[in-house]
């Protein structure tokens, strides 16, 4: 097996007592204070993750927005320079080969972060289809990714001058301290907040940058713990979980990043095909009834004990203080109803619901 790699920011997070876990070949922090009250931080002032291990690539040259436009399921025509979009590379088959942010800085030039244990492949395919004059860069390792993250986010990045303020998926180019980021109105809690793409040399300047801005707002750093809590309790889709080469986006409800209207992109035939006949099965959260936790690939009954799908993702939330998830149920099964989940040697009840479990700026309890 090969040595994990390490975010430029990995002696900071010793330093800050983090316990360490493997992230798509990365070692990455798992957590530091301890996953609920980084959950906390997030949900009611600030946080900051480190999510360099995520994939970085570059597409360019004439026609390379159209180009992609032909690869990737969402319509890069709805958004222009200085946006983002959230769209999916598919296999022939309608899988999803992984999700991915695209910005599009021009016509010409657009950076792409997709998860990191796929990055080569995506470059891999996207070189493989790209015709004479486009260029696919794989630049893994030349940027780190910092989200800060919660309803205090904007304070923060005002304290170090950076711009605040513009759309959801939107972007600006700013400079601090010598250094060019990228501020992207971006984030996987739920919360507002912000991605941070600066070069990998300057990580640990951005780091500190940021967490002497937030300490006034009580900034903590977080590990990936608390990221997957507060993306469960949105119901925003892992891949690898609740997204995969077998699950497709018609599969995990996924279809409103795909551009139906268009002429084609990888695995439209397979997928359009599905959408019309009905997907066998659908990707729905559950809320536990009583002290139930879910966990990934355990059994979903229905109320007379028979099997009708698996959960993808689970955990136990901090905001709700009970067990939720996301399972892959028969298509026949909608939310309104119960179900049982086989947790160990005992059958828990749950409710199947809706996502999002919890509402930004509501706060429970």
């Amino acid at each position: 097996m090969s040595e994990l790699k390490k975010s430029p920011l990995h002696a900071r997070h010793e330093a800050a007592g983090a316990k360490f876990a493997e992230f798509g070949g990365w070692s990455m922090p798992l957590q530091y204070a301890g996953i609920v009250a980084e959950h906390k931080a997030v949900r009611e002032s600030v946080g900051i993750f480190d999510v360099s291990h995520l994939g970085k690539a570059t597409v360019r040259g004439a026609g390379a927005v159209d180009f992609l436009n032909t690869v990737l399921t969402n319509d890069l025509g709805k958004i222009g320079d200085g946006q983002a979009q959230y769209t999916l590379l598919c296999n022939d088959s309608g899988g999803v080969v992984d999700d991915l942010i695209v910005y599009q800085f021009a016509d010409d030039d657009l950076f792409l972060i997709p998860n990191a244990s796929n990055n080569a492949t995506v470059v891999g395919i996207l070189a493989e289809n790209a015709p004479e004059g486009i260029e696919v860069a794989n630049i893994h390792d030349d940027y780190a990714v910092l989200a800060v993250q919660g309803p205090k986010s904007d304070e923060t990045l005002t304290a170090m001058g950076l711009p605040v303020g513009h759309d959801y998926m939107s972007f600006d180019v700013a400079e601090l301290d010598g250094v060019r980021l990228t501020v992207c109105r971006t984030g996987y809690t739920g919360e507002r907040g912000y991605e941070l793409v600066a070069p990998t040399a300057d990580a640990v300047k951005v780091w500190d940058a940021v967490m002497a801005a937030g300490a006034e707002f009580d900034i903590v750093p977080c590990g990936l713990g608390a990221r997957d809590t507060l993306r469960t309790e949105m119901g925003y889709p892992l891949h690898g979980q609740d997204l995969s080469p077998e699950i497709s986006p018609v599969k995990a409800r996924t279809g409103w990043a795909v551009g139906w209207k268009k002429p084609e992109f990888l695995g439209h035939d397979a997928l359009r095909a599905e959408r019309e006949a009905g997907p066998a099965r659908k990707l729905w959260g559950i809320k536990a009834k009583g002290r139930g936790i879910p966990r990934p690939h355990m059994v979903v009954l229905d109320a007379d004990g028979n099997e009708i799908g698996e959960v993808t993702s689970g955990t136990f939330s901090p905001t709700l203080q009970a067990g939720i998830g996301l399972a892959l149920v028969d298509a026949a099964f909608e939310p309104g109803v119960a179900v049982g989940v086989q947790v160990r040697n005992r059958v828990e009840e749950f409710d199947l619901v809706k996502p999002p479990f919890v509402t930004p700026g509501v706060r429970e309890g």
